[in-house]
């Protein structure tokens, strides 16, 4: 069995997982960080692909399909920020998270792999995680507002961007699938910034080194891998997968900025891993 994808995701969701504790120190706004975090990717990414002539021109209909996905993976981070900045990051991103399910909801009515009772059972098991821990009271509290359907729409748009890219990474090699898809998303949220009327420059030397972390780790490193695992593993696997990026942040929030890890949060955690884990069963369509 080959582990290089699995090791890839791994190592992708650990990348990602710094994120949440970076946009809390709220450095810059959520919309300006979101489109640094494209460009500086980009900006170190070109030079490599360049000297190494990677980047190969897909023909046309690959070529747009991945620019589609460029501007949902920029039209998920665009509203998960507004959702953000209208409600609270705890509730954005659990929303978000629920992308698992849609990606195996689209699956089953519109793809000809159908997800196995495995891949329901584990996605059941690490939401009821999810839930636990976040807090059982978080529930309570929803609004079911405004920033409510903004970050239902961008777990929506989060599960379309996994299923098309999985489609074009069958065909397109991850550089050039990294190059088209960034520089779409990097001018779509520079016009959105544009007419958000964003600030583009001003910062503090703390908050660019904030953003060159995002767009370098969080951003370029992190895709890199998670494109290279959706590109070998199933769709709904690497999904419900990132899952685990909720229980990574809350330690590195636990180790880097005190916040406190409760008994009940341990468990979720580990609920949440578990049903991430009856999704590996092999033998079965997942």
């Amino acid at each position: 069995m080959n582990n290089k994808p699995r090791i890839a995701l791994f190592i992708g969701i650990l990348c990602i997982s710094i994120f949440p504790i970076l946009v809390r120190l709220q450095l810059t706004s959520g919309l300006i960080s979101a489109f640094y975090r494209m460009a500086i990717a980009l900006g170190l990414l070109l030079p490599y692909i360049i000297v190494t002539k990677k980047f190969k021109v897909p023909n046309s209909r690959l070529l747009i399909t991945a620019i589609i996905c460029g501007i949902l993976f920029a039209s998920d981070v665009a509203v998960w920020n507004i959702a953000i900045q209208k409600s609270s990051a705890t509730q954005a991103t659990l929303l978000t998270n629920l992308a698992p399910v849609w990606v195996g909801i689209i699956s089953y009515f519109f793809l000809k792999n159908k997800p196995a009772i495995n891949f329901w059972i584990g996605t059941l098991v690490a939401i009821l995680g999810m839930v636990t821990l976040v807090g059982f009271s978080f529930f309570l509290k929803l609004n079911f507002d405004m920033a409510f359907s903004l970050a239902i729409v961008s777990g929506i748009l989060y599960a379309i961007y996994i299923l098309v890219s999985k489609n074009v990474l069958s065909k397109v090699d991850v550089y050039s699938f990294m190059t088209i898809t960034l520089v779409t998303s990097t001018l779509f949220l520079g016009v959105v910034n544009y007419f958000a009327g964003e600030a583009f420059y001003g910062f503090s030397n703390d908050a660019w080194l904030v953003l060159f972390i995002q767009g370098a780790i969080c951003q370029l490193m992190a895709w890199l891998l998670i494109s290279y695992a959706t590109q070998n593993m199933r769709a709904t696997r690497v999904s419900l997968s990132l899952l685990s990026q909720g229980v990574i942040a809350t330690f590195l929030a636990w180790l880097f900025i005190d916040e406190q890890v409760t008994l009940q949060m341990i468990i979720g955690g580990i609920m949440l891993l578990f049903g991430i884990s009856i999704t590996f069963i092999e033998n079965k369509k997942v």
